[in-house]
Protein backbone atom coordinates (compact mmCIF):
# COMPACT_ATOMS: atom_id res chain seq x y z
CA UNK A 1 0.00 0.00 0.00
CA UNK A 2 2.72 2.34 0.95
CA UNK A 3 6.21 2.62 -0.21
CA UNK A 4 9.20 3.06 1.43
CA UNK A 5 9.63 4.50 4.88
CA UNK A 6 7.89 7.24 6.83
CA UNK A 7 9.48 9.50 9.26
CA UNK A 8 8.27 12.95 11.70
CA UNK A 9 8.79 15.21 8.78
CA UNK A 10 6.82 13.84 6.43
CA UNK A 11 2.82 14.23 6.74
CA UNK A 12 1.89 14.04 2.97
CA UNK A 13 -1.39 13.68 2.06
CA UNK A 14 -1.21 11.51 -0.99
CA UNK A 15 1.79 8.99 0.64
CA UNK A 16 -0.99 6.24 1.18
CA UNK A 17 -2.02 6.77 -2.57
CA UNK A 18 -6.18 7.46 -0.81
CA UNK A 19 -8.15 10.66 -1.26
CA UNK A 20 -9.35 10.58 2.23
CA UNK A 21 -6.79 8.49 4.84
CA UNK A 22 -3.67 8.99 5.53
CA UNK A 23 -0.59 7.77 8.23
CA UNK A 24 1.40 9.81 10.14
CA UNK A 25 4.30 9.37 12.55
CA UNK A 26 3.03 12.15 15.00
CA UNK A 27 5.69 13.88 17.55
CA UNK A 28 2.91 14.70 19.85
CA UNK A 29 1.17 11.37 19.65
CA UNK A 30 4.14 9.34 19.84
CA UNK A 31 3.00 6.91 17.31
CA UNK A 32 1.29 6.28 13.90
CA UNK A 33 -1.29 8.65 13.60
CA UNK A 34 -4.30 7.80 11.11
CA UNK A 35 -5.06 11.12 9.18
CA UNK A 36 -8.47 11.68 7.46
CA UNK A 37 -8.39 15.01 5.21
CA UNK A 38 -12.24 15.80 4.39
CA UNK A 39 -11.15 19.23 2.83
CA UNK A 40 -9.61 16.82 -0.09
CA UNK A 41 -9.79 20.68 -2.41
CA UNK A 42 -7.30 22.05 -0.11
CA UNK A 43 -9.84 24.70 1.37
CA UNK A 44 -10.03 26.50 4.53
CA UNK A 45 -12.10 29.16 5.93
CA UNK A 46 -8.51 30.70 7.72
CA UNK A 47 -5.11 30.80 6.53
CA UNK A 48 -2.86 30.33 8.84
CA UNK A 49 0.72 31.97 7.79
CA UNK A 50 2.63 28.84 9.38
CA UNK A 51 0.12 26.25 7.09
CA UNK A 52 2.35 23.79 5.20
CA UNK A 53 -1.09 23.10 2.71
CA UNK A 54 0.13 23.85 -0.97
CA UNK A 55 -2.54 25.83 -2.75
CA UNK A 56 -4.29 26.79 0.36
CA UNK A 57 -7.62 28.82 -1.16
CA UNK A 58 -10.54 30.10 1.51
CA UNK A 59 -13.43 27.57 1.06
CA UNK A 60 -15.00 24.62 2.52
CA UNK A 61 -14.46 21.11 2.47
CA UNK A 62 -16.06 19.45 -0.64
CA UNK A 63 -18.79 16.81 -0.22
CA UNK A 64 -17.36 13.50 1.18
CA UNK A 65 -17.86 10.26 -0.73
CA UNK A 66 -19.19 8.18 2.58
CA UNK A 67 -18.44 4.70 0.61
CA UNK A 68 -15.43 5.55 -0.52
CA UNK A 69 -14.23 6.89 2.96
CA UNK A 70 -15.32 3.52 4.59
CA UNK A 71 -13.86 1.34 2.41
CA UNK A 72 -10.18 3.46 2.69
CA UNK A 73 -10.74 3.43 6.48
CA UNK A 74 -11.43 -0.02 7.09
CA UNK A 75 -8.93 -1.19 4.70
CA UNK A 76 -5.89 0.99 5.96
CA UNK A 77 -6.95 0.27 9.62
CA UNK A 78 -6.76 -3.79 8.58
CA UNK A 79 -3.45 -2.78 6.95
CA UNK A 80 -2.03 -1.22 10.53
CA UNK A 81 -3.04 -4.36 12.66
CA UNK A 82 -2.29 -7.09 10.68
CA UNK A 83 -0.24 -6.16 7.36
CA UNK A 84 3.74 -5.03 7.18
CA UNK A 85 3.01 -1.41 7.26
CA UNK A 86 4.61 -1.46 10.76
CA UNK A 87 7.32 -2.19 9.03
CA UNK A 88 7.68 1.50 7.49
CA UNK A 89 7.84 3.37 10.60
CA UNK A 90 10.86 3.77 12.97
CA UNK A 91 11.34 1.55 15.60
CA UNK A 92 10.30 4.00 18.53
CA UNK A 93 6.93 4.81 16.88
CA UNK A 94 5.53 1.51 16.18
CA UNK A 95 1.97 2.08 18.12
CA UNK A 96 -1.49 3.01 16.66
CA UNK A 97 -1.79 6.42 18.68
CA UNK A 98 -5.26 7.55 17.28
CA UNK A 99 -7.18 8.66 14.56
CA UNK A 100 -7.34 12.14 13.93
CA UNK A 101 -9.55 14.68 11.54
CA UNK A 102 -7.15 17.00 10.26
CA UNK A 103 -6.46 17.35 6.60
CA UNK A 104 -5.84 20.33 4.43
CA UNK A 105 -8.56 22.48 6.25
CA UNK A 106 -11.19 22.90 8.71
CA UNK A 107 -13.00 19.71 9.20
CA UNK A 108 -16.23 20.66 10.79
CA UNK A 109 -17.15 22.03 7.60
CA UNK A 110 -17.81 18.85 6.10
CA UNK A 111 -21.81 18.68 5.70
CA UNK A 112 -20.64 15.35 6.45
CA UNK A 113 -19.20 15.59 9.63
CA UNK A 114 -21.67 13.84 12.03
CA UNK A 115 -21.71 10.84 9.51
CA UNK A 116 -17.72 10.52 9.37
CA UNK A 117 -17.49 10.59 13.43
CA UNK A 118 -20.23 8.00 13.10
CA UNK A 119 -18.43 5.96 10.65
CA UNK A 120 -15.10 6.33 12.44
CA UNK A 121 -16.99 5.33 15.55
CA UNK A 122 -17.93 1.91 13.55
CA UNK A 123 -15.00 1.25 12.24
CA UNK A 124 -12.28 1.98 14.80
CA UNK A 125 -10.99 -0.02 17.33
CA UNK A 126 -12.50 0.64 21.11
CA UNK A 127 -8.78 1.39 22.75
CA UNK A 128 -7.80 3.65 19.60
CA UNK A 129 -8.25 7.23 20.48
CA UNK A 130 -9.95 9.99 18.18
CA UNK A 131 -8.89 13.53 17.72
CA UNK A 132 -10.15 16.79 16.03
CA UNK A 133 -8.05 18.99 15.15
CA UNK A 134 -9.91 22.23 14.36
CA UNK A 135 -9.89 25.92 14.66
CA UNK A 136 -13.16 26.00 16.60
CA UNK A 137 -14.92 28.27 14.16
CA UNK A 138 -17.71 26.63 13.48
CA UNK A 139 -19.04 25.40 16.82
CA UNK A 140 -22.76 27.33 16.18
CA UNK A 141 -23.56 24.66 13.88
CA UNK A 142 -26.09 21.56 14.68
CA UNK A 143 -24.02 18.70 13.09
CA UNK A 144 -20.75 19.81 14.77
CA UNK A 145 -21.83 19.62 17.70
CA UNK A 146 -23.66 16.48 17.79
CA UNK A 147 -20.24 15.13 16.06
CA UNK A 148 -18.50 16.35 19.05
CA UNK A 149 -20.99 14.93 21.29
CA UNK A 150 -20.76 11.88 19.76
CA UNK A 151 -16.33 12.08 20.02
CA UNK A 152 -17.59 12.27 23.75
CA UNK A 153 -18.84 8.88 23.85
CA UNK A 154 -15.88 7.49 22.18
CA UNK A 155 -13.40 9.15 24.42
CA UNK A 156 -12.69 11.76 21.94
CA UNK A 157 -10.17 14.76 22.11
CA UNK A 158 -10.53 18.24 20.67
CA UNK A 159 -7.69 20.15 19.62
CA UNK A 160 -8.93 23.70 19.29
CA UNK A 161 -6.71 26.12 17.97
CA UNK A 162 -5.88 29.47 19.86
CA UNK A 163 -2.62 30.65 18.27
CA UNK A 164 -2.97 34.21 19.40
CA UNK A 165 -5.53 35.45 22.22
CA UNK A 166 -5.78 39.03 20.71
CA UNK A 167 -8.15 39.85 17.84
CA UNK A 168 -5.12 41.62 16.08
CA UNK A 169 -2.62 38.41 16.75
CA UNK A 170 -5.50 36.26 15.39
CA UNK A 171 -5.37 38.52 12.28
CA UNK A 172 -1.63 38.14 11.53
CA UNK A 173 -1.25 34.85 12.07
CA UNK A 174 -4.77 33.09 11.41
CA UNK A 175 -5.67 35.96 8.65
CA UNK A 176 -9.20 35.75 10.59
CA UNK A 177 -11.45 38.81 11.95
CA UNK A 178 -12.89 36.35 14.55
CA UNK A 179 -13.72 38.18 17.55
CA UNK A 180 -12.12 37.33 21.26
CA UNK A 181 -15.77 37.08 22.33
CA UNK A 182 -16.76 34.32 19.51
CA UNK A 183 -13.66 32.37 20.16
CA UNK A 184 -14.55 32.08 23.78
CA UNK A 185 -18.05 31.32 23.37
CA UNK A 186 -17.29 28.33 20.83
CA UNK A 187 -14.30 27.16 23.17
CA UNK A 188 -17.03 27.07 25.54
CA UNK A 189 -19.25 25.38 23.48
CA UNK A 190 -16.89 22.61 22.51
CA UNK A 191 -15.94 21.96 26.05
CA UNK A 192 -19.76 21.28 26.84
CA UNK A 193 -19.47 18.83 23.70
CA UNK A 194 -16.64 16.81 24.87
CA UNK A 195 -14.69 18.07 28.07
CA UNK A 196 -11.99 16.70 26.63
CA UNK A 197 -10.87 19.40 24.46
CA UNK A 198 -7.75 21.19 24.77
CA UNK A 199 -6.03 24.34 23.22
CA UNK A 200 -3.28 24.04 20.38
CA UNK A 201 -0.93 26.77 20.47
CA UNK A 202 1.94 27.51 17.62
CA UNK A 203 4.34 29.47 19.03
CA UNK A 204 7.02 30.94 16.47
CA UNK A 205 8.97 34.38 15.64
CA UNK A 206 7.59 36.59 12.67
CA UNK A 207 10.28 38.47 11.04
CA UNK A 208 12.94 37.37 13.63
CA UNK A 209 10.84 38.83 16.51
CA UNK A 210 9.58 36.39 18.96
CA UNK A 211 5.69 36.82 19.93
CA UNK A 212 5.88 39.67 22.44
CA UNK A 213 5.14 40.19 26.22
CA UNK A 214 2.15 41.22 25.10
CA UNK A 215 1.82 38.67 23.35
CA UNK A 216 2.02 36.48 26.23
CA UNK A 217 -0.12 38.20 28.50
CA UNK A 218 -2.84 38.04 26.45
CA UNK A 219 -3.16 34.43 26.17
CA UNK A 220 -2.37 34.57 29.91
CA UNK A 221 -5.44 36.88 30.69
CA UNK A 222 -7.70 34.49 28.24
CA UNK A 223 -6.92 31.24 30.00
CA UNK A 224 -7.41 33.38 33.56
CA UNK A 225 -10.77 34.21 32.84
CA UNK A 226 -12.04 31.32 31.19
CA UNK A 227 -11.01 29.68 34.52
CA UNK A 228 -12.43 32.36 36.67
CA UNK A 229 -15.38 31.83 35.03
CA UNK A 230 -14.80 27.58 35.42
CA UNK A 231 -14.59 27.06 31.51
CA UNK A 232 -11.92 24.30 31.98
CA UNK A 233 -10.12 23.07 29.02
CA UNK A 234 -8.08 20.04 29.68
CA UNK A 235 -4.53 22.05 28.99
CA UNK A 236 -2.24 23.32 26.07
CA UNK A 237 -0.27 21.67 23.66
CA UNK A 238 2.23 24.16 22.78
CA UNK A 239 4.57 23.66 19.94
CA UNK A 240 7.29 25.54 17.31
CA UNK A 241 7.44 25.40 14.35
CA UNK A 242 9.17 21.99 11.69
CA UNK A 243 8.03 21.97 8.01
CA UNK A 244 8.33 24.82 6.24
CA UNK A 245 5.37 27.08 5.39
CA UNK A 246 3.46 27.15 1.77
CA UNK A 247 2.38 30.33 2.78
CA UNK A 248 3.67 33.49 1.37
CA UNK A 249 4.84 34.56 4.36
CA UNK A 250 6.92 31.60 4.58
CA UNK A 251 10.29 33.27 4.29
CA UNK A 252 9.68 35.78 7.41
CA UNK A 253 8.68 32.74 10.16
CA UNK A 254 11.37 30.97 12.54
CA UNK A 255 11.25 28.48 14.98
CA UNK A 256 11.58 29.46 18.91
CA UNK A 257 14.63 28.32 21.36
CA UNK A 258 13.63 25.71 23.95
CA UNK A 259 14.08 28.29 26.42
CA UNK A 260 12.08 30.33 25.02
CA UNK A 261 9.58 27.96 24.72
CA UNK A 262 9.60 26.81 28.28
CA UNK A 263 9.59 29.86 29.02
CA UNK A 264 5.90 30.59 28.01
CA UNK A 265 5.00 27.26 28.81
CA UNK A 266 6.31 27.93 32.64
CA UNK A 267 3.82 31.29 32.88
CA UNK A 268 1.05 28.96 31.45
CA UNK A 269 1.35 26.12 34.36
CA UNK A 270 1.53 28.84 36.41
CA UNK A 271 -1.88 29.69 35.98
CA UNK A 272 -2.36 25.36 37.21
CA UNK A 273 -3.29 24.35 33.19
CA UNK A 274 -1.72 21.08 32.05
CA UNK A 275 0.77 21.83 29.36
CA UNK A 276 2.96 19.63 26.91
CA UNK A 277 5.69 21.39 24.89
CA UNK A 278 7.05 20.09 21.54
CA UNK A 279 9.49 21.79 19.87
CA UNK A 280 7.58 21.02 16.15
CA UNK A 281 4.42 21.55 14.76
CA UNK A 282 2.69 18.38 13.57
CA UNK A 283 0.00 16.07 14.47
Amino acid sequence: MIEGSLNVTDHSRDSAGLRYVYPVVSRRAGGVSVGINLNTNNACNWRCIYCQVPDLTRGTAPPVDMVLLEKELSGFLHELLLGDFMQRVPPEARRINDIALSGNGEPTSAQEFLDVIALIAKLKPAALKLVLITNGSLMQRDNVQQGLRRMAQLNGEVWFKLDRASEAGMQRVNDTKMTMDKVRHNLATAIVCCPNTWLQTCWFALDGVAPSRRDEDDYLDFLAALLRDHIQPQGVLLYGLARPSLQAEAPRLSALSNEQMQSFAARIRALGVQIRVSGKVGL
